[in-house]
């Protein structure tokens, strides 16, 4: 089971934390990607990080603003957003599959999802 937190209201240029907690009692087997909606748009691949934390991915979009990180002993998913963008404005969720090596940001490959967290970035 995974739960989302820390979404909420910014303006341009401001910066949210958004957290994942993942209840699974080998949390720390599973990699981690953190995805994202808007009205009207198909969801799409943010960042993902693998179970060691050792591969991190970006969409070209976010790269260099956002940075997603993970605490196993905590059984936690963290993405970290800077200089954020009314573009950036989505309902956020994070996810994960059971898998070793580098991560991917295919929403196929994720069979588990938390319920999504509201991200509105406006002045």
């Amino acid at each position: 089971q995974l739960v989302e937190s820390g979404g909420g209201l910014v303006q341009p240029g401001g910066s949210l934390s958004l957290s994942c907690a993942d209840s699974g009692s080998t949390s720390g087997t599973y990699t981690i990607g953190w995805f994202r909606q808007a009205p009207g748009k198909e969801r799409e691949g943010v960042a993902c990080i693998s179970h060691t934390g050792g591969d991190t991915q970006y969409d070209a979009s976010v790269k260099g603003r956002f940075a997603v990180s993970r605490d196993n002993a905590k059984k936690m998913a963290y993405l970290q957003m800077n200089n954020l963008k009314p573009e950036d404005t989505a309902v956020y969720y994070c996810a994960s599959y059971s898998g070793f090596g580098r991560c991917t940001m295919s929403k196929y490959e994720y069979p588990y999802w938390g319920q999504g967290t509201q991200v509105t970035v406006s002045s």
